[in-house]
């Protein structure tokens, strides 16, 4: 399983980091004035919840990685789906989250345009009454 990670995170000139919570996690912070002027090469696990973390149980080097995650979260979009915790995303929103934090706030909204797209033709699909009654308690 990820066979060509090693090489991956040993990539000269930037500083890996897994983005996801956990004791000890670092919290991102913008590029300007970091100590470490590096970029960072995050590596974000994609999957359930569930998932992602036994991806990490099963994966020496994933959890050899320091740890990053957001200090402030912005609330879930994805509408379909209960998060297991306060402050938990979906990848696409993590990943976007964490871009704004580095570069700037604002300037990677846009990765979130077909996301909201698809939970409005999921919704559609499920008709509104369906959705109101499984997801807006």
């Amino acid at each position: 399983m990820f066979e060509d990670l090693a090489e991956l995170i040993a990539t000269p000139g930037y500083r890996p980091g897994l983005l996801f919570p956990g004791d000890g996690a670092e919290a991102l912070a913008a590029y300007s004035g970091a100590a470490d002027e590096r970029p960072w090469l995050l590596i974000v696990p994609d999957g359930t919840w569930r998932k992602a973390r036994k991806l990490l149980y099963l994966n020496p080097l994933l959890q050899g990685l320091p740890r990053v995650t957001l200090a402030e979260v912005q609330p879930s979009r994805y509408r379909l789906r209960k998060a297991p915790e306060q402050g938990a995303l979906s990848t696409v929103e993590a990943v976007a989250q964490a871009l704004n934090v580095l570069e700037g706030a604002g300037r990677f909204d846009e990765l979130l345009r077909p996301f909201e797209v698809l939970i409005e033709g999921q919704i559609a699909a499920m008709g509104r009454e369906t959705f109101e009654r499984n997801h807006l308690r």
